[in-house]
């Protein structure tokens, strides 16, 4: 006797049964084992990578090579930016990488060129990093006045400083209504501040 519609009606939550079910072709085992290799190797890839970017966003690697050791790192070491009464520094990447993902990219995309250059030896003398250094100087000086001093603001917000502290040509400086009449931005008025100004800058 066949099976009336009622009985052939699946119990609640029944459906849900296929998807443990032994595939009918022995080869399907490999979609749902896949799809969990791939994560995890996702998951090893993402961990690896994020943390080679981020020992590439070390002081100690900006220094490993003797043209940033030796020439402008001596420089910092003689700023307020290096050492001060209240031992907040900021290093290399704090000026020269940005913090958001996509730009810290974007800027490690761009050191591939320093990559280089190191590798030609375009500036591997003291000679031939002064002759290149007022180029140099300018390109950092373009980027951060197109992003507005993005990296300086990581410490510094105009919001947060004590203007009476400060004398009055840099108070009036800092107001928000200057800043935005004039336009500028902190890197404007503060070149040279943690590295010697190139010879034949005006």
């Amino acid at each position: 006797m066949a099976d009336s519609p009622e009985e052939k009606k699946e119990q609640p939550g029944e459906q849900r049964h296929f998807l443990w079910r032994k595939p009918y072709k022995w080869y399907l085992i490999w979609i749902p084992f896949g799809g969990m290799l791939m994560f995890l190797a996702g998951i090893i890839f993402w961990g690896g990578f994020h943390t080679v970017l981020e020992m590439s966003n070390t002081e100690a690697f900006c220094i490993s090579c003797h043209e940033m050791r030796d020439y402008v790192y001596e420089e910092y070491k003689e700023t307020i930016h290096y050492k001060n009464r209240t031992g907040v520094r900021a290093t290399c990447p704090d000026c020269h990488v940005p913090k958001p993902w996509l730009y810290k990219i974007a800027r490690k995309i761009q050191a591939s060129n320093e990559v280089f250059h190191k590798l030609a030896g375009t500036v591997d003398t003291r000679e031939k990093f002064e002759n290149h250094r007022l180029e140099l100087a300018e390109k950092v000086w373009d980027t951060m006045k197109s992003t507005d001093s993005r990296e300086c603001r990581n410490c510094h917000a105009f919001e947060y400083m004590d203007l009476e502290v400060q004398d009055a040509s840099a108070r009036k400086k800092h107001t928000l209504d200057f800043i935005r009449e004039s336009g500028k931005t902190c890197i404007d008025c503060h070149k040279g501040i943690a590295h010697h100004l190139p010879k034949g800058y005006e």
